[in-house]
């Protein structure tokens, strides 16, 4: 009987823990550990990139259509129109070629620290914002404006532009005059402003378009520093309450700004808050059955349609009062007046803005 012949066993090399799967660079039996470009991004930041990156859309579209506005506003087909229509035909393709090239370049940046696409969508919306707000650009959005707005901000266009030539033909001088005369009175109209909610400058320009800050009764019945003349029961009885008073002396400049401040509110209102004609009716008054109807006659819907019909009343009135209004303004902001023909001063007193507008 033959012996089974014995097999010969090839020892098994054990490898060392440290050798194990080289190159995995982890331990066995360790988990492997997420990376960052798989951890989910925290919703709060998601949220303000997405505002950031809409308020830098939002700036620029407005900046490019209103600059190319500026150059191709015209009624021809070829030669304004349809570029227009293909500029922003090519506008909303480089949108979504952006919109592209961010998706591709935020996963890049959240692989590195989960706020980076945050911090450049901000940084990018800040940029953005400082560059179209620039001084410089503020007739670029003027021409968007009247893109947008139409047949009426051109009208408002062309009445804004009436303001700054009659700020201009005012003069230096005789607006220097003005400013000093009206410090004894800036008190009083500035409570009566805060009292009725409206614009300090504009009272200003009123009674410096009334009364020229030299408070007199004239002949035609006005009374005082802003020339009151016939007010409503209604109104008189809010001013009253306002001042805490049981009757009121229009011929006490507080009682007479608080009597304007009431009764420019009241009209304002009216002519729904449209201020040309807000002014206009304040000054017109209840005469001839005021304003609103005036207009019911003529059939006239805005300041510029109804100014043909002012033949026996001040047309005017509502671009002299601004004028005022524009100067008081300058005088508060800058603590100085500003001659429109010299140098950058247009476009500094039109950044500035007419007040109420």
């Amino acid at each position: 009987m033959s012996r089974p012949i014995p097999i010969a066993k090839t020892p098994v090399k054990t490898v060392p823990p440290s050798r194990a799967k080289a190159g995995s660079g982890r331990k066995p039996g360790k988990p492997r550990r997420k990376t960052k470009s798989l951890r989910k991004p925290k919703w709060w930041l998601i949220v303000l990139e997405g505002l950031a990156l809409m308020v830098a859309a939002v700036l620029a579209t407005m900046f490019v259509l209103g600059y190319s506005a500026s150059w191709l506003s015209g009624p021809g087909f070829f030669t304004s129109l349809l570029p227009f229509a293909i500029g922003v035909v090519i506008l909303m393709l480089a949108a979504a070629a952006l919109l592209l090239a961010w998706s591709r370049l935020r996963g890049w940046l959240h692989g590195r620290l989960d706020y980076l696409p945050a911090a450049l969508a901000v940084g990018l919306a800040a940029s953005t914002g400082w560059f179209v707000m620039h001084d410089g650009y503020t007739q670029v959005f003027t021409h968007f404006r009247t893109l947008v707005g139409g047949k009426q901000e051109a009208e408002k266009v062309t009445l804004a532009h009436q303001v700054y030539a009659a700020y201009r033909r005012h003069g230096i001088g005789g607006l220097q005059k003005m400013m000093v005369r009206a410090d004894a009175f800036n008190p009083a109209i500035v409570e009566a402003a805060k009292a009725f909610d409206v614009d300090v400058n504009l009272l200003q320009g009123i009674a410096a378009t009334e009364s020229s800050f030299m408070p007199r009764d004239s002949f035609d019945g006005g009374k005082g520093l802003f020339q009151i003349t016939a007010v409503p029961k209604a109104i008189t009885r809010e001013a009253a309450d306002e001042l805490d008073v049981a009757e009121l002396q229009v011929n006490d400049p507080r009682h007479n700004a608080f009597v304007a401040a009431a009764t420019f509110k009241h009209y304002l209102q009216e002519m729904n808050g449209d201020l040309f004609l807000g002014l206009l009716a304040y000054n017109i008054g209840p005469r001839n059955g005021g304003l609103r109807f005036i207009m019911q006659q003529y059939g006239a819907t805005d300041f510029v349609t109804m100014q043909p019909y002012l033949q026996t009343l001040p047309r005017d009135y509502p671009i002299r009062v601004l004028s005022y209004a524009l100067a008081f303004k300058l005088y508060q902001k800058d603590g100085k007046l500003l001659a429109y023909e010299e140098g950058d001063n247009a476009m500094r007193i039109q950044q500035m803005g007419i007040p109420g507008l």
